[in-house]
């Protein structure tokens, strides 16, 4: 049975809707937040396909677009604390009290945002690839950072020039070629402007004192091969999660639901399902 998605644009934030399958119990929605090369189509069918595994298993799933992101309005200022607004107010849109936050990446800083800042609207936490702050102290790091990222871009290469550079840097030795196209696709439709002020944004972030305060079920996961968010930083971050479980998915990289996506979508809706029995 097929679980298409529905296309929601008079919403604080664009997105894709899943509706769960007829008869399943109401449960939070899903909320699926892409990273910072990516959009709400990562978690499509031709992407991760996890908006029809969700629900196909019983859950309501949005997959969104950030502000500057695909068909939802920029902000200003462009910082994570903004992301994190923007998410609240669609949770609050939606009248769900509150949702399951799976963020990739720059999303999984996203999501520890929204839990630092209201956690009321987080029923629980899926933090993908990501990390509980950026960089190294001081600001020589940063600096390189930013300078390496926008070079190609600098150059005038573009958005799609930058991709081919970045994307197979990112994935895991053997990662099929159609799936590096599709990721060096998604990043290559960001606009530049909003690359540039996303990657500026995450510089400053850090949640790592608020780790402890983390209250709902939470899973942390990530690929083996991840240069970005190793397995050692995503398991050091489970531990200072109270009750989180970490899982490293193996032949994966830094895009580990498009590269890996059954064993992500498995590993996810295992998660959801222990968070149900839970409750």
């Amino acid at each position: 049975m097929r679980y298409p998605a529905t296309l929601v644009t008079d919403a604080p934030l664009a997105h894709l809707r899943w509706l769960a399958a007829a008869g399943a119990p109401v449960r939070p929605p899903v909320l699926l937040m892409h990273g910072i090369g990516g959009g709400r189509e990562a978690w499509g069918d031709a992407g991760s396909a996890t908006g029809a595994a969700l629900a196909e298993a019983g859950f309501s799933a949005l997959a969104l677009d950030f502000p500057g992101y695909g068909l939802s309005a920029p902000i200003d200022p462009f910082d994570l604390a903004g992301l994190a607004r923007s998410v609240i107010a669609l949770i609050d849109a939606l009248g769900a009290g509150a949702a399951v936050l799976v963020g990739h990446s720059m999303g999984g800083m996203v999501a520890q945002e929204v839990a630092a800042l209201a956690p009321g609207r987080v029923a629980g936490l899926v933090l993908a690839s990501t990390s509980p702050a950026f960089g190294k102290p001081g600001g020589d790091w940063q600096r390189g950072f930013l300078q390496s990222r926008f070079a190609p871009l600098d150059a005038g290469l573009g958005m799609a020039g930058l991709a081919a550079q970045l994307v197979p840097a990112m994935v895991a030795p053997g990662t099929a070629p159609a799936v590096i196209a599709a990721a060096q696709a998604l990043m290559a439709g960001v606009p530049e402007a909003t690359y540039r002020s996303a990657v500026s944004a995450l510089i400053a972030f850090d949640r790592r004192a608020d780790l402890p305060a983390i209250r709902v079920p939470t899973l942390v996961i990530t690929g083996e091969h991840d240069a970005t968010a190793p397995p050692e930083v995503s398991r050091r971050m489970a531990e200072r999660i109270p009750g989180a479980v970490c899982t490293i998915v193996p032949g994966a990289g830094h895009l580990l639901n498009l590269e890996q996506p059954q064993a992500f979508n498995a590993a996810l809706l295992a998660h959801l399902r222990a968070c149900v029995a839970a409750r």
